[in-house]
């Protein structure tokens, strides 16, 4: 019930902003001639940079389970990343695929421990490189994008969201690196993930090389999905390098990256908001698009020894279940 009232609360929020950033008739015109003179070459473009996120993606996923000791033939390796990449953009939440995924690994090796760290890590270092690459631009173009009162809001809130990120990543190599588990209570919130990602710190810590690839792997996807921002902003004649360079893209959701274009880009470097807005719809379509074969994938994908589909909340019980049987690194 809990999480059914959340996804129907992030489903009126998105609405709700979509709504909001949509319903001025003056955007609307601003769009239409947009759209009207809009270069098509661009927009093949920008399939064509995401198509470099889901390669790199795909090519730290491989290292990260090469590290577990699991080798996935092509077929099945890609197939099980197209269907997570597939489900993150149209599950609520943006880990739905990564249950799909965990739950069809698993019924793909006998590593099952080792399955679930290398979807957990796989996140966690997408994540520290999304936060090196953030730091990094945010601190190049700072006085860019404090200009105006709207964008400070903005900036400070991102900043906010920076520190967490930054101090939830300094907790858990700290409590990994003194082994301090035992002295959290059983119900400590975020318990049983910090012990999966301390185990998957200690064995990837062993392998740095790998680890190091797949973090440049992270690099290469991030840069790559902003080039897709860029080809969608170049697609609509708007020249917004400098701007759009800063800005960490990845955090935004549906309506909220809309709205977040909007003020950014019409108050950093004047393009009109309908057109702001759009390149933050743009995006969002090129990257369904790419997505899309995943779904195609999951109708023919037929799991090691799984006879029929199961629903979405069982493949969750049966993760959660395994995550569970994870022991506590010595």
């Amino acid at each position: 019930m809990k999480k059914i009232l959340i996804t129907i609360i992030q489903l009126v929020v998105t609405i709700g902003l979509l709504v909001w950033v949509y319903h001025d008739p003056k955007k609307l015109v601003e769009m239409r001639e947009a759209l009207r003179h809009a270069r098509l070459q661009w927009i093949g473009a920008g399939m064509l940079a995401y198509f470099v996120v889901e390669v790199a993606a795909a090519f730290r996923w491989h290292i990260l389970l090469k590290v577990q000791g699991i080798r996935l033939t092509f077929p099945r390796l890609s197939g099980l990343f197209l269907i997570g990449m597939f489900y993150n953009q149209f599950l609520p939440g943006g880990t739905g695929g990564d249950i799909i995924k965990s739950y069809l690994l698993l019924k793909e090796t006998d590593k099952k421990a080792g399955a679930l760290l290398a979807v957990v890590f796989d996140r966690f270092i997408g994540l520290v490189a999304l936060v090196a690459i953030t730091v990094t631009l945010v601190s190049m173009r700072f006085d860019l994008l404090s200009q105006t009162y709207e964008t400070r809001r903005y900036l400070w809130f991102l900043l906010i969201l920076l520190s967490i990120s930054i101090a939830s990543l300094l907790v858990s190599f700290v409590v990994s690196g003194f082994n301090l588990f035992h002295l959290l209570p059983d119900k400590f919130p975020g318990r049983e993930k910090l012990i999966e990602i301390a185990a998957a710190y200690h064995l990837y810590a062993r392998h740095w090389f790998a680890t190091l690839s797949a973090f440049s792997a992270s690099l290469v996807a991030h840069l790559a999905t902003f080039m897709t921002f860029l080809c969608a902003a170049y697609a609509l004649r708007a020249d917004v390098i400098v701007t759009i360079s800063a800005l960490p893209i990845s955090f935004a959701g549906v309506g909220l990256r809309e709205k977040v274009l909007q003020t950014m880009l019409h108050q950093v470097c004047g393009v009109n908001e309908g057109v702001a807005v759009l390149i933050g719809s743009l995006s969002f379509l090129i990257i369904v698009l790419c997505c899309l074969p995943g779904g195609i994938v999951y109708f023919f994908y037929k799991p090691s020894g799984v006879a029929k589909r199961v629903r979405l909340r069982e493949m969750e019980r049966e993760v959660a279940t395994m995550e569970h049987e994870i022991q506590e690194p010595q």
